[in-house]
């Protein structure tokens, strides 16, 4: 059953790849990138029927002039420029920390039966979808950094508990199915956080 469930992403990137060249180019790139005003009127009628598209055109224009007026900048320039460093530290933090967390660890020390590694990793992916969805509306709600430090104070606190209950699996025979809820925590936590 695991290799069909496998194989079932296939058939949406399949379905994507036999669709796909029978839909319009987007109007911004059109417009923006090729300079092709009549292609992005018919890719505009293609998508949203007959009509005046003007406003649409004209808002794609404005974004084009905001596009030209801003400098993109290279790798090395993002690093010297001073007005950039602090985002630049505070996002290496973040990454590092992100890299550092220890949970392929917990995956490989939990020792789980071999009959539960897929119901896991199901499970994982499900808690990955929850939490994509919770920052989605949590972020608007609290902000960026409250969910930071929110999400960094509970990760901690489930590897926490986590340490408890992996050191204790020999003794009870009950403690690895808390650890995978306490997995299925730190994930839900890690994808609303960091």
């Amino acid at each position: 059953l695991w290799p069909w469930l496998l194989a079932s992403s296939g058939l949406s990137a399949l379905a994507q790849l036999v669709t796909l060249p029978f839909f319009p180019d987007s109007p911004s790139y059109l417009l923006i990138q090729k300079g092709n005003e009549e292609a992005c009127r018919k890719a505009i009628r293609k998508l949203w029927g007959e009509g005046d598209h003007q406003a649409e055109i004209d808002d794609i224009m404005k974004e084009k002039g905001a596009m030209a007026s801003t400098k993109t900048l290279r790798v090395l320039e993002v690093i010297k420029e001073r007005s950039l460093r602090w985002q630049l530290y505070i996002l290496m933090i973040v990454m590092s920390t992100l890299q550092l967390c220890g949970i392929n660890a917990v995956f490989h020390t939990a020792k789980f039966e071999e009959y539960l590694i897929p119901y896991v990793s199901l499970g994982v992916g499900l808690c990955e979808c929850l939490s994509s969805i919770l920052c989605s509306t949590l972020i608007d709600r609290f902000g960026r950094k409250v969910l930071l430090w929110g999400g960094y104070s509970l990760m901690g606190s489930v590897l926490a508990l986590l340490t408890v209950t992996l050191s204790l699996q020999h003794r009870f025979f009950w403690m690895h199915y808390f650890s995978v809820i306490l997995i299925f925590l730190f994930v839900v936590f890690f994808g609303t956080g960091p």
